[in-house]
């Protein structure tokens, strides 16, 4: 089937146009009307870039991997959805036979297909077809602009299920970009006390500032462990330490804001190779986790949205139409810092 769609053609060019997709439903699939799409900074570092790691753009590809819709058909063994539900998606599919999927880590199984990772399409088009197993319905109070927040936020809720925060607990999270905030806004609904949050940007510590529970702390003015030592003493640290930012500079401050005995989290991805403090890291026993996209947390995602502990409204900054997709790339290839979140809405049949 050919259908229009946002195309990254090479590195650095875009394209609104026609491509040829597979949209075969299965037994277990359902077809989905795409409805909202979120940029995320993958898919715009496919477009600045041309690559992520080993995962290069060789060919066309259809970008978007943040997505809510309205399901149109549905597969024949499918039971649990119907026509008219509204959902979101959860883009990685892994192979059910695999070892990983076996102990429920299927975010680490080698074979994983993801949308928008070369060679895969992603769902910025009007109707894609997806295993049914991995498409959620929406409760009516959750917009399908907050669908297309879940996957993203599901990263957050993956962290916070990684550092087991039990209720009361002080955390810290170093990097307020999108990961960061999902991730502190996620430990708060997972029972957090309160959440310190780092950045050197004004702006997203601004965004942050809105949150009754967050204390954002500006880096490049505020010593973090300085702060977090008014909070809990000289001696003692944050029960668990996200590190979000990605940056090589962060880790020494990340032991060191760590209780003893308490849990390091890493969600945010350097690009080169990093240094270490073992021995910090083990005269402390810290506990270290690490986080790679999600498994097993988007009810928990949606339920959190659904119940009103987690707004996640106030970070979607604008949302395009899909005859301005190019456009709106454009700008999330700005990197405004206060663009936390931009979308795309595609028209309805």
């Amino acid at each position: 089937m050919n259908a229009k769609a946002l195309v990254l053609e090479e590195k650095g060019r875009l394209s609104l146009r026609e491509i040829a997709l597979d949209d075969r439903l299965g037994a277990d699939d359902v077809r989905i009307a795409v409805r909202t799409v979120g940029i995320c900074g993958s898919d715009v570092h496919y477009y600045t870039h041309g690559r992520i790691g080993p995962f290069v753009v060789e060919q066309p590809m259809v970008l978007g991997h943040e997505a809510s819709g309205e399901v149109i058909e549905v597969g024949a063994n499918v039971r649990h959805l119907e026509v008219g539900d509204r959902v979101c998606m959860e883009p990685g599919i892994p192979d059910p036979q695999s070892r990983a999927s076996r102990l429920g880590i299927y975010n680490v199984d080698p074979r994983v297909t993801f949308w928008a990772t070369p060679p895969i399409h992603g769902c910025l088009t009007p109707e894609v077809v997806h295993p049914a197993a991995f498409t959620y319905r929406l409760p009516d109070s959750v917009s399908h602009a907050e669908g297309a927040m879940v996957e993203p936020f599901a990263v957050g809720v993956q962290a916070a299920v990684k550092a087991g925060i039990k209720p009361g607990d002080l955390c810290v999270v170093t990097g307020a970009g999108t990961i960061g905030l999902m991730v502190a806004l996620a430990a708060l609904a997972s029972g957090a006390g309160q959440v310190v949050i780092s950045d050197v940007v004004d702006e997203k510590l601004e965004l942050a500032a809105g949150y009754p529970g967050l204390v954002p702390v500006n880096i490049s003015r505020e010593s973090l462990r300085d702060r977090l030592s008014l909070l809990c003493g000289d001696d003692w640290g944050a029960d668990a330490v996200f590190e979000a930012s990605g940056s090589p500079r962060v880790y020494d401050d990340a032991i060191a804001c760590v209780r003893p005995g308490g849990a390091l989290v890493l969600v945010g991805m350097p690009v080169e190779p990093v240094r270490f403090d073992v021995v910090a890291a083990q005269a402390k026993e810290i506990r270290i986790e690490t986080v790679f996209r999600y498994a097993n947390v988007y009810d928990r995602a949606i339920a959190l949205i659904a119940s009103g502990k987690v707004d996640l409204k106030a970070l979607i900054r604008e949302t395009y139409p899909f005859d301005r997709a190019i456009e709106a790339f454009e700008r999330a290839a700005e990197g405004r810092p206060a663009d936390i979140k931009l979308q795309i809405e595609l028209p309805r049949a």
